[in-house]
């Protein structure tokens, strides 16, 4: 255990009979969870003088460990393809997923076994919660990742992260092309007299080939993180880096659509000036453009009285309609209002789903520092500029009078100047009350 102020070593925590093969921190206490090659999963408090707080006993040797984002459960990989759930604060398990078929990992060339048995060998080596909690995705010895859902614990959707044949362990059976009288020709070592073996080239690259290597890679994902508003994860693999986004294309999302709710009933609604009703059939239709439109029909002086009386399933549906419009909507003062009415009428109940509504929150933030870094960088510009060009005007001033006035012309020249700077000062003040 390191300082961060000082850089100095603190402590050094003994227990574990095994390599240590994971850790992670709480995120809203301070207690950090070790998993181990022991079977064991250790809770550290890191206040009372960083002793054992709780050891999770386990069936089999521990790979991956994660705390879900409000620190309420704990996730731990296993070395038999497990994925199991506990609870922190009772040191009790509340569920598992067999993740063993949902690997289906490949047939390395060297390999003289099927993949069905060789699926025995392998498990998930790193692990990562979805923003809000409710899913979980899982990669290791595969080209493969599975995301669970965790109450469930079921398996909703399994990526495939690549095609490229070039790498070990991709192909389930066994390529009958390479198959010879003589057995397997992955087996038959060909220059046996070379000390650093057989190189692989780049196809087509004669000289300074910059990827020649000595083996051949196989397919693995080394770490999983989602972004903190939920709508991407991240992956690096033998094939690199890949994200994965949910704003990669258009769907039609209706949220409670029912035969009543048409564009023509929203924009009828508008007109009548029942904006609330307006706003809830928009958003029940789900269309971002009929959503943008009742919102900004809405007048200045009644957005409070409106936010007031939408209720609390649809302000969570706002909030996010609100944080993806900062990233591209010019009115920014008037989803700013919106956002200040929406949080000051419904926050303490917002409040008490905390866990749920982080992905949109940090969503917000996300739009809202941005906005902020922008806006802050442009008005100090512009007031270092105008008391720059202040200060000159001032110190030519008090040269004027200081100096006297040899001619008429210097006068008039003098003159012309420094109406030229408060002209310039003038347009430069103007702009800044624009801005």
């Amino acid at each position: 255990v390191w300082s961060m102020q000082t850089g100095r070593l603190l402590d050094v925590l003994s227990g574990h009979e095994g390599p240590v093969s994971g850790l992670c921190f709480n995120p809203m206490k301070s207690i950090l969870a070790s998993a181990s090659w022991d079977k064991t999963v250790r809770l550290w408090d890191m206040f009372d003088s960083w002793r054992t707080k709780e050891t999770l006993t386990l069936t089999s040797d521990a790979l991956a460990v994660t705390f879900r984002p409000d620190g309420a459960e704990l996730a731990v990989a296993t070395l038999n393809s497990q994925i199991t759930f506990w609870d922190p604060e009772n040191a009790v398990q509340v569920g598992s997923i067999e993740g063993r078929h949902d690997l289906k990992t490949g047939r390395k060339e060297l390999d003289k076994i099927t993949a069905k048995h060789s699926a025995k060998g392998k498990a998930f080596t790193t692990l990562c919660y979805s923003a809000d909690g409710q899913s979980i995705l899982a990669g290791g010895m595969s080209k493969f990742v599975c995301l669970y859902h965790v109450r469930e614990q079921i398996l909703v959707k399994r990526f495939e992260l690549s095609c490229n044949l070039s790498l070990d362990a991709m192909e389930e059976f066994l390529n009958r092309r390479k198959m010879t009288e003589f057995g397997n020709l992955a087996l038959i070592d060909q220059d046996a007299g070379e000390e650093n073996g057989v190189a692989v080239p780049l196809p087509g690259v004669r000289k300074g080939d910059m990827s020649s290597r000595h083996f051949k890679p196989e397919i693995r994902v080394t770490s999983l993180r989602f972004s903190p508003t939920g709508r991407c994860w991240a992956a690096t693999s033998t094939e690199g880096l890949l994200i994965f986004s949910l704003d990669a294309q258009m769907l039609f999302d209706p949220f409670e659509l029912d035969t009543s709710v048409t564009p023509g009933r929203i924009r009828e609604a508008l007109r009548q000036r029942e904006f609330t009703r307006a706003i809830l059939m928009a958003f029940r239709l789900n269309e971002k453009k009929l959503a943008q439109e009742a919102l900004e029909a809405v007048p200045q002086n009644e957005i409070e009285v409106v936010s007031t009386s939408l209720p609390e399933l649809y302000v969570v549906k706002v909030l996010e309609f609100l944080a993806a419009s900062f990233e591209e909507s010019r009115h920014l003062e008037f989803y700013l209002i919106w956002t200040q009415k929406l949080l000051m009428s419904h926050g303490q109940r917002l409040k008490s789903r905390a866990g749920q509504l982080l992905p949109v929150v940090q969503f917000l933030q996300k739009g809202l520092q941005r906005h902020l870094d922008d806006v802050s960088k442009l008005c100090d510009w512009n007031r270092f500029n105008i008391q720059y060009v202040l200060a000159v005007s001032k110190q030519r001033g008090m040269k004027r009078t200081l100096e006297p006035v040899d001619t008429e012309e210097d006068s008039d020249a003098s003159d012309e100047d420094s109406l030229h700077l408060l002209r310039a000062a003038g347009e430069e003040e103007e702009e800044e009350m624009l801005i």
